[in-house]
């Protein structure tokens, strides 16, 4: 039972990292891409391509919500049913990778829609764009930073979650009886 406790564990953070990196590498810079510019047209571009972006990364999101609840689910479980103690590095790199992942899906992703709408509204005037886009910019700036911040403790997640786990410091002593 712990085999498989610790597999599905490390399976999770596997997809985590996997599907994180595959968007940053392959989705993200396609939908920005030449092709996808070709694709719809010059005047279309701008906005669609970001609409698009803001589809996916909100897909993106979902999947690393869920990845995150596993992980510390798997904690739990790894503490309270198995009865090992909680490893600290890994607790403390989950914590915050599910706090990073919910801030992307509440606070950075609905603000850069809503200004990614502002900048390319026909309603608004041309300062006012240009407003919105710069508190775009830096909007997904902080958001691209936070990515980078995720890679990086998810690369270090699954590395230690590959670890084998630590066996007990002390046998006890009823086991060196015969």
């Amino acid at each position: 039972m712990i085999g498989l406790v610790r597999y599905l564990g490390l399976a999770n953070a596997a997809v985590w990292l996997g599907a994180t990196v595959y968007f940053t590498v392959g989705v993200g810079p396609a939908v920005f891409s030449e092709e996808m510019r070709r694709l719809l047209g010059e005047a279309n571009h701008p906005y669609f391509s970001g609409a698009i972006a803001q589809v996916l990364i909100a897909r993106l999101i979902r999947l690393q919500v869920v990845c995150a609840g596993i992980a510390l689910a798997h904690l739990f479980v790894e503490w309270a049913w198995l009865r090992r103690p909680l490893r600290r590095l890994e607790t403390y790199i989950a914590v915050g990778l599910t706090a990073l992942t919910l801030a992307g899906a509440f606070v950075w992703q609905p603000e850069i829609r809503q200004l990614h709408r502002m900048k390319y509204a026909v309603n608004l005037t041309p300062a006012q764009r240009e407003a919105a886009a710069h508190r775009l910019r830096v909007w997904h700036g902080t958001a691209q930073l936070a990515n980078l911040l995720g890679l990086i403790g998810l690369a270090v997640y699954v590395a230690r979650m590959a670890r084998p786990a630590e066996g007990p410091r002390f046998v006890p002593t009823y086991k060196l009886r015969s």
